[in-house]
């Protein structure tokens, strides 16, 4: 209803407006044309001032009407002003022969603009009153002793032939611009409801978009992001205004060996899994599924759906390192009982024999090579049974700034046997409150903090730092305790960065290769990981990351080095 009246306040604010138009240029015209040729008339001064006297408090009436009924009596009013206006116009300049009684048609034509199909047609019929009843005054002669009108020049026949001429003329306009209007009306409104349709369907597919628990993007010929839905901007931490028009390939970080063809080019859906970065650079596994994007049956581009699947292939990460570690310890379970009982036997052989052997020296000290080798052969099999069943963690909350430093007092011994070592400490101001296992992580940083030295036999500065940082995987926040050691060694080759950790492995002339594994694994079962910068000779960085809660369930695996998914 409001629209209707809207549209009906809408076309007498123009039927106003035409009347003034038409006034002013018609009269304004007619009043110069008067003046060239030195006549006055009095006439055209007062329908000028009249119609400005009528319009102007209409138009600031109209707004205050907001009932159907008086917008309805409103509007009557104004086509009854405009055949009034116009009766006198054609009264005083000649009635029947009026060169303005045309103006009478223009009425009847704006009139038909309300939006019903009889006013046109109502409106006509009084105009034809009106325009009748002129015409047979001036016919007549019945008010030519009022000085107002004058005496057609007309004979009666040419009278009544120009007054059913208007009539038809007038009857004609009504009608059609009636039909026309409905028709116009009956279009308008099969419009609204086709483009509120069209608005309802563009709204509904909008919120599904929106909605949908996936991430959706579309991308035109050329790859370049046109839409980014709100689950892709909050999977990715990318705000619709940092990917728009940036090559989707690129925020998704997928080049493959053999490229799909990008928007139009591209013949069929493709399914794909791809590694990339969140905003925040953390690690973002999305399984993605392309197809082509068709308008009016031809390519335009592309539309890429993805889910988020970081957490999925965090837990298959974690169920490989389940498996590796259960693996590694039958087989630690099978080298003991197949090794070290035949090692244990032949030690206690070898001792027997070397004191039932002769005086010789080089007898008695290749049996003392023997025993040793398998002392230390024992030793090993031991420290790898420490790595592959470690005893269960004893956690407790403590301060990680003093367990480093009650180790330190070991390693600043350590150091003092060496030569040209020097250690300078930077501890976080406060305490590193986190559930360790005091005894492990002191083992940890021994362990370290003397692989460092190793890495400087020529000596050098080994740097200690504490810090905290707070980290964001996709969606779970949590806080991180960091330990780094930095040394001034000649660094690792980037070929045997990803088996440091691995057991037994070592470049070293002597050592088991179980020192960082075991790093690895303590720091492992706290819930850490550890990253390892390097660059030849210019020493590594080693950073021990511990969650200061277990219940973070925060794990940026793509910080550190896993052996399990590497070997």
């Amino acid at each position: 209803m409001s629209d209707g009246m809207d549209e009906l306040r809408a076309r007498l604010r123009w039927l106003m407006a035409f009347r003034v138009a038409i006034v002013t240029v018609m009269l304004g015209l007619s009043l110069v044309f008067q003046a060239t040729k030195g006549e006055q008339v009095d006439t055209y001064y007062a329908l000028i001032i009249l119609t400005y006297a009528v319009t102007i408090p209409s138009a600031l009436v109209l707004p205050s009407l907001t009932a159907p009924a008086s917008l309805t009596v409103f509007f009557w009013a104004q086509v009854g002003i405009d055949f009034l206006l116009e009766t006198v116009l054609v009264v005083r300049t000649g009635g029947v022969d009026s060169p303005f009684a045309v103006l009478y048609v223009m009425t009847v034509t704006v009139a038909s603009l309300v939006p019903r199909k009889r006013v046109g047609l109502f409106a006509a019929c009084g105009c034809i009153i009106l325009f009748g009843a002129v015409t047979n005054v001036q016919l007549y002669g019945l008010a030519d002793g009022w000085d107002w009108g004058s005496k057609s020049q007309l004979t009666a026949p040419e009278t009544f032939q120009t007054f059913g001429a208007y009539a038809l003329a007038l009857l004609v306009v009504g009608l059609l611009s009636g039909t026309l209007a409905d028709q116009l009306q009956q279009a308008d409104r099969s419009l609204r409801e086709k483009e509120q349709g069209l608005t309802r369907l563009q709204a509904f597919h909008e919120n599904i978009v929106q909605s949908i628990s996936s991430g959706v993007f579309t991308a035109d010929g050329s790859g370049a992001i046109t839409s980014f839905n709100p689950a892709a901007q909050e999977a990715t931490g990318y705000t619709l205004s940092q990917v728009l028009r940036c090559q989707w390939r690129e925020v998704f970080n997928w080049h493959p060996a053999q490229p799909l063809h990008d928007g139009a080019g591209m013949a069929a859906v493709s399914r794909f899994e791809v590694e990339c970065k969140r905003a925040d650079g953390n690690r973002l596994v999305l399984g993605m599924t392309v197809s082509p994007l068709h308008e009016q049956g031809q390519q335009e581009g592309l539309v890429g759906v993805f889910k988020d699947l970081t957490q999925i292939r965090d837990l298959e990460e974690e169920m490989r390192r389940k498996e590796w570690l259960a693996n590694l310890g039958e087989m630690s379970a099978g080298m003991a009982h197949e090794i070290r009982n035949p090692l244990g036997a032949l030690a206690g052989a070898m001792q027997m024999l070397r004191k039932e052997a002769a005086a010789d020296d080089t007898d008695r000290r290749l049996m003392d090579i023997a025993i040793r080798e398998a002392t230390r052969l024992d030793s090993i099999i031991t420290e790898f049974l420490q790595y592959a069943r470690p005893p269960a963690l004893n956690l407790a909350e403590s301060d990680i700034n003093k367990v480093l430093a009650e180790t330190l007092d070991l390693v600043q011994h350590e150091a003092r046997t060496r030569s040209n070592i020097t250690i300078v400490t930077t501890l976080a101001s406060g305490s590193l409150i986190a559930q360790i296992d005091q005894n492990q992580m002191r083992q940890v940083f021994w362990n370290l903090a003397t692989n460092a030295f190793e890495a400087m036999p020529d000596g050098g500065q080994l740097t200690i730092a504490t810090g905290c940082r707070q980290i964001d995987a996709g969606g779970r926040k949590g806080e991180v305790i960091e330990i780094s050691f930095q040394d001034q060694g000649q660094g690792i080759p980037k070929a045997n960065l990803d088996k440091i950790f691995l057991p037994f492995f070592t470049t070293k002339k002597a050592g088991s290769g179980l020192g960082l594994a075991a790093v690895h694994r303590i720091v492992d079962l706290h819930g850490g990981w550890i990253k390892v910068e390097s660059e030849r000779q210019q020493g590594t960085r080693f950073v021990v990351c511990m969650p200061r809660s277990g219940d973070d369930g925060v794990r940026l695996w793509h910080e550190g080095r896993t052996p399990w998914k590497r070997s």
